[in-house]
């Protein structure tokens, strides 16, 4: 019981309970997961055993005689583990829904129950059973409610799961008896709403009501919403804030407070945050807590942190011992960089060659400074987001040619080109084209990469109009490269049409006393706009599009200028400053994270070969090129670190909320363990940079979007900064663990009688590996239950068992089981830990990616069809397999540390 083995049974078991659970959860619903997983004996059971099984290690290894890191941290868990059992068998959750002006004390469980009341003459009686159904699996039950002196039963007869999109719910036939008389009945309901209720008479004079959901449960103090507020993002529906102004009154207490997202309402052992509000704005939906467990959970927390924090500092520990140990060797390595610069052709069409000429030639050479100024005017973006138009032109290039700049123009040309000309940018191929099928429908030849808004229009008839409505109604999963490209070709005709026409560009406020500070278009201002404002707008747009038109580029400036001193007239609240203008100009211009990307790339493959090469030949690079290329590392990190700056000044908020800025995030904290930690091993260095590389290349991809956006309200916590801060940097370092971990298979398969050298580098690498393994783990650790922190503070529970942080969970779990694998004999060599730690990222990536885009939750992405694997993985995860199975044969070498 009290073995390591028996611990990493356990530990197993508890992992991969739980990552089925998401799976589940995902195909059958949040109830199949809690009643088959996380609310079952079974799953409870495993979880005493465990900390039993922690609780006699450290009394058989007698680590309570010593107060360090170690101990205080493996103690934590018990401490823990206490608070959620108090969490599960004594606290309850429910929702209350108030409407202004009016006081509430009531509100509906979120746990599901079949409650029944009979009514007997003059006497009534009333019973609840807690019971949640799952999808697959026996529901069966039998219930019996005593009233008087005779009884009820209360059995299922049939059960149906019917899940519409986000909404499940549970169908099921129940049989009542009293006495020798029976009756059948179906009820309809779901977790945390109300169900229908079904009335029933008996011969022997019983009326039954029976319903399935939730119940009415009450608070011993009420609440009165005063009033509920609602802040929207500028022009946008999107909610910026919102807040319920409440009064508590509770006997001689009457105390008026404010409840919002990130700040809960704490009174009389319950917490009520901001859940949800009604459509007309007049009502809120707090969401209640009552739960004994915080107070020993949040002790748990505690002890966790300081122990992990002693135990990295402590001079006895297994981390200082390694480090000692990675201090004996030194290692070098060098870098190099490419860059590749490639340019496309003009398109020609039926138009004269000699006025095509003559308008691009002029156009390029004479509209610089005009398109320069077109891109600092303020653009609002359809979710309320004021921006440069600068971002705004570049996310449209970007969108239709790949490109930040395309045939020798700026984005701000290409932009200001096809809305003041759209019959000439009409014709220029610039729009993206891969599959050959495609093209040859479309009749293009098969070596162009670029086609024309005009090419896909014959006689003003869509010729992909069919083809497109055929594809979108492919599920996602089982389009090929050709539907796909239809869809993308269609997205992209779609914006340039928006582009020709000025629908894009919301530029102009109506009235800096607008309260929704809604900005329009040129041709919808001109339309909806009255009196004076609707003739300035109208003299400005058609004065600057016939300036530009006429290559009058002096009065077109001048027509700049004015738009400009509209904006800043009218603008109001949300108009953004200059400064704030020219630091996203100057941030776009940069390209810094693109950049980085290429950099990174070639660096990592460099280094690696100059690493495997030196193991070889046994010679290493002189300190001064190690010195040198140390420094070029370093300034690339610093441009990394400056480009985040920058975006966090630009967007107001931490650069993480997002599957692109995390990306970018986790290639910077790499960076950083490397450069900080492991800048002595040429592989842990390869390492690194390699990770960054393949991190920043993920964010660029064409699936994730790079735009900066605003906030959802329930992000706007400081305690979300410092959780995805730390989480999402201990990815960086066990992504080098991972990466050492393979470099090490590789090494393994190079081993050889007349190489012992190799040997040696394979010790050290492993330590460097469990270094950065050890540090990750803590970091993940202690992010993960800072969020459960935030999770608190914000919607009043700090775990609900959501997909993302129960496969955070699991990658906890995992790692833990790597770093444990060395306390079982035969399992303590460099190569068992090298395979581990490579597969063990495999959780990391299922956290990251698979929950964000194949399973719902509240912190995913996936909505409807997941988006399909890439072949890439498939064949990355056979690469790694590949090199597993033939370093196995030469996988003898005992432990050295």
């Amino acid at each position: 019981m009290f073995s390591y083995i028996t611990t990493i049974v356990l530990l197993s078991v508890l992992g991969i309970g739980a990552g089925v659970a998401t799976i589940l959860e995902n195909d059958f619903g949040t109830s199949t997961a809690r009643v088959l997983v996380y609310g079952h004996w079974w799953y409870e059971v495993v979880l005493t055993l465990t900390s039993i099984n922690l609780i006699g290690i450290m009394i058989s290894r007698k680590m309570y005689k010593k107060f360090n890191g170690r101990t205080l941290f493996h103690f934590s868990f018990v401490v823990m583990l206490l608070g959620a059992t108090m969490t599960r068998y004594m606290g309850y959750e429910g929702i209350m829904h108030i409407r202004e002006g009016q006081t509430q004390s009531d509100m509906v469980s979120l746990e599901p129950y079949i409650i029944a009341m009979i009514e007997k003459g003059d006497k009534r009686y009333k019973a609840t059973f807690q019971k949640e159904f799952s999808a697959i699996g026996d529901n069966s039950f039998t219930y019996t409610m005593d009233y008087g002196e005779k009884s009820m039963t209360i059995s299922m007869s049939s059960y149906k799961f019917v899940k519409d999109g986000q909404s499940q719910t549970n169908i099921v036939g129940m049989d009542i008896t009293i006495g020798d008389e029976t009756k059948n009945i179906t009820l309809s309901g779901t977790r945390g709403a109300t169900g229908e209720k079904q009335k029933l008479e008996f011969i022997s004079g019983e009326k039954v009501v029976l319903s399935y959901g939730s119940k009415m449960m009450s608070v011993p103090f009420a609440i009165r919403l005063n009033d509920f507020k609602l802040d929207r993002y500028p022009g946008s529906d999107a909610p910026s804030s919102y807040a319920s102004e409440v009064t508590v009154l509770d006997k001689d207490i009457k105390k008026d407070y404010r409840i919002y997202m990130n700040s809960t309402l704490k009174h009389g052992g319950y917490q009520f945050f901001q859940s949800s509000y009604d459509q007309d704005e007049q009502g809120t939906v707090l969401s209640v807590n009552n739960d004994p467990g915080t107070t020993p959970t949040y002790i748990g927390y505690f002890l966790l942190t300081l122990g992990l924090l002693m135990n990295l500092f402590d001079s006895k520990s297994r981390f200082s011992r390694l480090s000692r140990y990675i201090k004996q060797s030194v290692g070098l390595f060098a870098i190099a960089m490419v860059v590749l610069v490639a340019q496309p052709s003009y398109a020609q069409d039926n138009k004269t060659e000699e006025n095509r000429t003559e308008y691009f030639e002029t156009f390029k050479q004479n509209s610089t400074d005009v398109s320069k100024m077109f891109g600092q005017l303020v653009v609002q973006s359809s979710m309320g987001r004021m921006k440069p138009l600068d971002t705004l032109n570049l996310e449209i290039v970007q969108k239709l040619t790949r490109k930040s700049s395309f045939l020798g123009f700026s984005a701000d040309q290409i932009v200001l080109g096809m809305l003041t000309r759209p019959e000439m940018w009409g014709d220029v191929k610039m729009i993206t084209i891969k599959t050959p099928k495609l093209k040859k429908f479309l009749g293009v030849d098969e070596s162009r990469k670029y086609i024309a808004f005009n090419e896909v229009f014959v006689d003003g008839e869509y010729k992909l109009a069919q083809q497109s409505k055929k594809a979108n109604a492919i599920s996602p999963n089982h389009r090929g490269t050709y539907e796909k490209d239809i869809l993308k070709i269609d997205e992209k005709l779609s914006i340039a049409f928006q582009v020709f026409q000025g629908n894009l560009f919301r530029i102009y406020p109506q009235d800096s006393n607008n309260t929704d500070n809604k900005w329009s278009n040129p041709l919808d201002a001109i339309k909806n706009f009255t009196g004076q404002n609707k003739e300035v707008v109208e003299q400005m747009t058609r004065g600057f599009v016939g300036s530009v038109v006429d290559n009058n580029w002096e009065k077109a400036t001048q027509y700049l200028g004015f738009i400009s001193m509209y904006q800043h007239k009218l603008g109001g609240d949300a108009m953004i400053s200059d400064k704030l203008v020219r630091a996203e100009i100057f941030f776009n211009k940069l390209g810094i994270f693109p950049n980085l990307t290429l950099l990174y790339i070639f660096s990592g493959l460099i280094l690696f070969s100059i690493a495997f090469v030196g193991v070889f030949r046994q010679k290493d690079l002189s300190p001064k090129i190690f010195a040198t290329i140390l420094a070029v590392l370093g300034l690339f990190f610093v441009a990394h670190t400056f480009g985040l700056g920058l975006r966090w000044y630009i967007s107001g908020h931490a650069p993480w909320s997002d599957t692109y800025e995390s990306l970018v995030y986790i290639a910077w904290s790499a960076m950083a363990a490397g450069l900080f930690f492991f800048r002595r091993s040429i592989f842990a260095l390869s390492a690194t940079v390699t990770m960054a590389g393949i991190f920043m290349f993920t964010a660029h991809l064409s699936g994730i979007d790079p735009q900066i956006t605003n906030l959802v309200p329930v992000l706007k916590s400081y305690w979300l900064t410092i959780h995805v801060s730390i989480i999402t940097g201990s990815y960086g370092f066990l992504a080098i663990g991972a990466m050492l971990g393979f470099v090490v298979m590789v090494l393994f398969i190079a081993r050889d009688d007349k190489r012992p050298h190799i040997d040696k580098t394979i010790y050290q690498l492993s330590a460097i590996n469990e270094v950065a393994l050890i540090v990750g783990l803590s970091m993940l650790v202690v992010g993960n239950f800072i969020g459960g922190v935030w999770a608190n503070e914000s919607w009043g529970r700090y775990w609900g068992w959501d997909p993302k942080e129960t496969w955070a969970y699991v990658s906890i779990v995992v790692y833990i089981i790597v770093l444990h694998l060395r306390f079982i004999k035969p399992l303590n060599n460099p190569f068992v830990f090298a395979v581990a730690s490579t597969l063990a990222f495999g959780a990391i990536l299922m956290t990251y990616f698979g929950v964000n885009f194949y399973l719902s939750g509240m912190h995913s992405y996936a909505t409807g069809d997941p988006v399909p694997v890439p072949t890439w993985v498939y064949v990355l995860c056979g690469l790694i397999f590949v090199v597993i199975a033939i370093s196995l044969r030469k996988r003898e070498l005992k432990a050295d540390f």
